[in-house]
């Protein structure tokens, strides 16, 4: 078998450890890092020094963010009324595209998984209740991932915050726009007629 030189041998070790990526793409990412002059290869590992020196958690969402409390929580223009509840930071880019979302945010860092060590304390969860029970919120939207760990994330967090007198919502789940069908699961399409809106003219 072939051996890389160790330097890049070590490169290649550490790429494969980002979610995703594996063994062939480690690989070519690897020999494109390789082909970069070194101006470019210089501003590619600055950037990531950067982000890790000054990016952190939100105080107040868990958002990423450069300041304190987060732009969205800062903003005085979105809802106080709105409180929409992800997994991670990414997600809220997702509903940020709609363009039709504009309440706040708290991000869980990650979902219910117990085999996996996270339980409601690594959630902080008892941040959220805290955050509920202080604020103006109406409704609380959980858009927690359509997986058996973000399923039992939100009947989790239904049950610690039903005490309170909001509305609890979960994002609506079934077939994407665009597929067949014939190619959905059973429990796609559960979710989908359980789901079900009524035509309107």
């Amino acid at each position: 078998m072939f051996d890389y030189a160790q330097p890049l041998h070590l490169l290649i070790e550490e790429l494969k450890r980002i979610p995703g990526i594996g063994a062939k793409t480690a690989q070519r990412i690897a020999f494109y890092l390789l082909s970069l002059p070194q101006e470019d290869a210089d501003r590619l590992a600055e950037s990531i020094r950067e982000v890790k020196r000054k990016i952190f958690y939100c105080s107040v969402c868990n958002n990423i963010t450069h300041v304190d409390p987060c732009l969205i929580c800062a903003d005085p223009n979105r809802s106080d009324n709105l409180l929409c509840i992800v997994e991670e930071p990414y997600n809220i880019s997702s509903i940020e595209k709609t363009g039709i979302f504009h309440g706040r945010y708290h991000v869980l860092l990650g979902a219910l998984a117990p085999l996996k060590g996270m339980g409601p304390d690594e959630l902080r969860l008892e941040k959220l209740t805290q955050r509920v029970e202080k604020g103006r919120f109406k409704e609380v939207i959980i858009a927690t991932n359509p997986t058996a760990e973000g399923e039992a994330t939100a009947v989790y967090i239904v049950r610690i915050l039903k005490k309170f007198p909001i509305k609890l919502t979960r994002l609506a789940m079934g077939l994407p726009v665009g597929s067949d069908i014939d190619f959905a699961d059973q429990v796609t399409i559960k979710k989908a007629l359980e789901g079900r809106t009524e035509l309107k003219e």
